[in-house]
C-alpha cells in the first residue's frame, strides 16, 4: 500500500510569485519512490450556456490528494486530485538507464460552476498530451524552471518550476540534476552580450535570419489591446498594445508566424516587483515577464512556444533581457517597426507598440518614454544641422569658383 505526503509550500520566485506543491510518494516499504515539486497553469475553453465560447485560467491549487498515484519497477504514475472531481496526472516509464514522462491527462468536471460559470455540459473532459520530458537519467531529478506550454484543441496547460524523481532508488532523493534545454545557457554566436537590443529593421531589410527557403511574406500583423486585471471588478494593472510577429530558424529553416490577436486570450499576474503577461493564440503562446527595480522597468524574460507550419513544436526563450526600459510610473512607446534577437533561434517584431506593467492608473497609459526613433525631437536638429552643412559647402564651392573666373579674367587683360 502506498502513502501519500503533501507539502504545500510557498516558493519564493522573482518572476513566477505563486504557490507550489510539494509531494512525495511511498511505497510498500515505507520508503520514497516517488518525488515532485511543480507549478502549472491551465487555460480551458469550453462551452456556455448562451452559445457563447468563454475561456477561464486557473492554477493547480495546492489543496490536492494522491489518490491514484502508484509506483512500479519500469512505470509510475502521479495523479493530483483536486477541487470537484478535477485530476491531473503524469505517467512514466523507464528505457534502459534513462525515463521519460509518456503523456499527461487533465481532467476537468465542466458541471463544477465555480470554476466553469454557466457551462452548457455537465461532463468531465479529459485531454491527453505528452510533455517534453524525455531521456531523464536514472537516479537524477528532472529539473526545469523554465515555462513549457503544451497546447491542445481546448486546454493549454503551462508547467514551470518542476523539479521530479519518478523513480527514487532506496528512499533517498538524489541530488544529481538532469536540467531541460531551456534553462541551459544558450550561446550568441555574435555577441556575448544578450541584454543589448538589437538593430532596428523595416520591411525592406534582410532578416537577421536570413532564411534558406523562401518564405510567404507576412502581412503586417494586427495591434492587439491586451489588459490585466486582478479581478473583474478592478481597473487595469498592466497594458500592453503591440503587433507582434515571431521569427523562428530551425537549422536551415527559417519560419515567421503572426500573433493574431482576435484568437487570442490574455492571463498573467501583476506584482510590485515583477508581472507577467501570457498571451496564447491558436498558433502560439508568448508569456513576457516585467522587472521593476522600483526606478525603472524593463522586459527581463521572454519565451515562445509555436506551432510550425511542418507540425513541429518550437520552444525558445531568454530570461536575461533587459529591454522596453523606462521609468516606474510611465509607459514605453515605440511606433515604428522593431526586431530583436531573443535567442540564436528566436527574433520578435514588434509594431506600434506601447506598454505598461506597473503603476496603471485609471486605466489608461501614463505620459510614454518614446524609443529613439519615434523621438522626433532628436531628428530636428539633426535635419537642421544638415541644411546648415549643405548650405556652408554650397557657399564655400560658389566662392571658390567665383575666384577662379576672376583670376582667368585677370590673365586674359
Amino acid at each position: 500500500m502506498l502513502r501519500y505526503f503533501v507539502l504545500l509550500l510557498a516558493i519564493g520566485s522573482v518572476i513566477h510569485p505563486s504557490h507550489g506543491t510539494e509531494v512525495m510518494v511511498k511505497g510498500e516499504d515505507d520508503k520514497l519512490c516517488l518525488y515532485a515539486k511543480l507549478m502549472v497553469n491551465f487555460s480551458v475553453l469550453y462551452e456556455a450556456a448562451d452559445n457563447k465560447s468563454n475561456s477561464v485560467q486557473f492554477e493547480l491549487p495546492t489543496n490536492v490528494t494522491l489518490d491514484g498515484s502508484k509506483c512500479e519497477a519500469n512505470s509510475s504514475t502521479l495523479k493530483l486530485n483536486f477541487g470537484a472531481g478535477h485530476s491531473w496526472s503524469m505517467n512514466f516509464t523507464v528505457k534502459g538507464n534513462v525515463y521519460q514522462a509518456d503523456s499527461i491527462t487533465f481532467s476537468y468536471n465542466l458541471n463544477d460552476s465555480t470554476v466553469f460559470p454557466k457551462s452548457a455540459s455537465n461532463e468531465t473532459v479529459s485531454v491527453t498530451v505528452r510533455p517534453h520530458i524525455t531521456d531523464v537519467s536514472m537516479d537524477t531529478c528532472y529539473s526545469c524552471n523554465s515555462k513549457e506550454t503544451i497546447e491542445d484543441e481546448s486546454v493549454n496547460q503551462t508547467l514551470w518550476n518542476v523539479l521530479i524523481q519518478a523513480f527514487v532508488s532506496n528512499g533517498t532523493q538524489s541530488e544529481n540534476m538532469t536540467t531541460c534545454a531551456a534553462d541551459l545557457p544558450i550561446p550568441s554566436p555574435t555577441a556575448p552580450n544578450t541584454t543589448t537590443e538589437a538593430p532596428v529593421t523595416n520591411a525592406t531589410t534582410p532578416s537577421p535570419f536570413p532564411p534558406t527557403t523562401p518564405t510567404p511574406i507576412l502581412p503586417t500583423p494586427a495591434t492587439g489591446k491586451y489588459t490585466l486585471k486582478p479581478d473583474t471588478n478592478s481597473t487595469a494593472c498592466l497594458m500592453a498594445n503591440f503587433g507582434l510577429r515571431v521569427g523562428i530558424k530551425q537549422g536551415e529553416k527559417y519560419e515567421e508566424i503572426n500573433l493574431d490577436p482576435n484568437v487570442t486570450t490574455v492571463s498573467g499576474s501583476c506584482g510590485s516587483n515583477s508581472s507577467e503577461l501570457v498571451l496564447v493564440s491558436n498558433t502560439m503562446t508568448v508569456t513576457f515577464v516585467f522587472a521593476n527595480d522600483t526606478k525603472k522597468f524593463r522586459l527581463q524574460a521572454m519565451n515562445v512556444t509555436a506551432k510550425l507550419s511542418s507540425g513541429e513544436v518550437f520552444s525558445d526563450g531568454n530570461s536575461s533581457l533587459s529591454l522596453w526600459e523606462a521609468s516606474v510610473g510611465s509607459s514605453y512607446m515605440c511606433n515604428k517597426e522593431q526586431n530583436y534577437t531573443i535567442t540564436s533561434q528566436l527574433i520578435a517584431f514588434t509594431f506600434n507598440l506601447q506598454v505598461q506593467p506597473f503603476g496603471v492608473k485609471k486605466d489608461v497609459f501614463s505620459t510614454a518614454h518614446e524609443c529613439p526613433l519615434d523621438d522626433t525631437g532628436i531628428l530636428i536638429p539633426i535635419i537642421v544641422g544638415a541644411a546648415l552643412a549643405g548650405l556652408i559647402v554650397i557657399v564655400v564651392i560658389a566662392y571658390v569658383i567665383g575666384r577662379r573666373k576672376t583670376y582667368v579674367g585677370y590673365q586674359t587683360l
